[in-house]
């Protein structure tokens, strides 16, 4: 194999991984149109296409995932191969690629990246935010932060936040116009603000807990959101009932802005977790972010 098609190949796997010639040649440092350019001649040279454009994005065909895949094997050895050589050196270096959602980079990166990238000026972090659940490995991410009880067992994970509760909570003048909720299934006769899933589209349920016994309510009101922070808005003016995190509320609650009902039935679960594949080597790069981020 030339050279050149290895580069191709390695291009084309980038593509294929970020759905997006920009992000793709930004990784790479080249221009989106060298990258295209590339791309078509690596097609005319297999005689298949790869890549179905659009004027918004780019995805594999049905010929390009299948090349995908088979390269997928082969370039975590070669990314094993080189985290093995990094052993070699006195600091980390290199790229981490992560995955999470916004909460969680605002609670876990926000506090200790900054001081993660001074302390080592040779290791590049990439972020990428998104509200999906995300394929840390066919998506070609090194690691991601989501909420404990949803990573899969075969993920090594590390704490890297406490645990955290999901709250009830309405205003005052709220309250005054509806008697508070006493058990979940009261919330039927409340307004709720939902919230929609962006990967697979329904509305997240409200769970409770309480002596053993799980309950999840459809809630039913005046606006569904897929993002948190209109979400609380429409909570602080009173337009509904709130099912938010403890610790985007507790200053509201603390200065009686809102009110927490169904306390109870809110129990605590586990916080934010750095999750990654289970490999023989994990890169310095990315056991520095972990050591720099876990909880103690």
């Amino acid at each position: 194999m030339q050279r050149g098609e290895l580069n191709d190949l390695l291009a084309f796997a980038a593509v294929a991984r970020e759905r997006s010639f920009t992000r793709a040649a930004a990784g790479l440092g080249m221009s989106p149109s060298a990258l295209s350019h590339a791309m078509r001649a690596l097609e005319a040279r297999l005689g298949v296409r790869l890549l179905a454009r659009t004027t918004r994005s780019v995805a594999p065909t049905e010929a390009g995932e299948q090349l995908f895949r088979s390269l997928a094997p082969a370039l975590a050895k070669i990314e094993d191969g080189l985290a093995a050589l990094a052993e070699w050196r006195e600091t980390p270096a290199g790229t981490v690629r992560i995955t999470t959602i916004a909460h969680a980079a605002q609670m876990v990166l926000e506090p200790k990246l900054p001081a993660f990238l001074l302390a080592n000026p040779d290791v590049q972090v990439e972020v990428n935010i998104e509200n999906g659940l995300t394929d840390i490995v066919a998506d070609g991410f090194d690691a991601g932060i989501r909420f404990g009880e949803t990573i899969e067992k075969d993920m090594i994970a590390v704490r890297v936040g406490p645990d955290l509760r999901t709250l009830v909570v309405g205003t005052p003048e709220y309250f005054k116009r509806h008697p508070k909720p006493r058990t979940p299934a009261d919330l039927h006769r409340h307004a709720c603000i939902g919230y929609r899933l962006k990967t697979a589209g329904g509305l997240l349920p409200w769970e409770f807990e309480r002596g053993g016994r799980e309950i999840k309510v459809r809630t039913r009101g005046p606006l569904v959101v897929n993002e948190m922070p209109l979400a609380l808005a429409a909570v602080r003016a009173g337009a509904g009932l709130g099912y938010l995190l403890e610790h985007d509320v507790a200053d509201d609650i603390a200065s009686g802005r809102l009110v927490q009902v169904l306390d109870a039935w809110c129990p605590a679960f586990p916080g934010y977790h750095l999750y990654h594949p289970s490999r023989r080597q994990t890169p310095p790069a990315l056991r520095a972010l972990i050591d720099a981020l876990k909880t103690g």
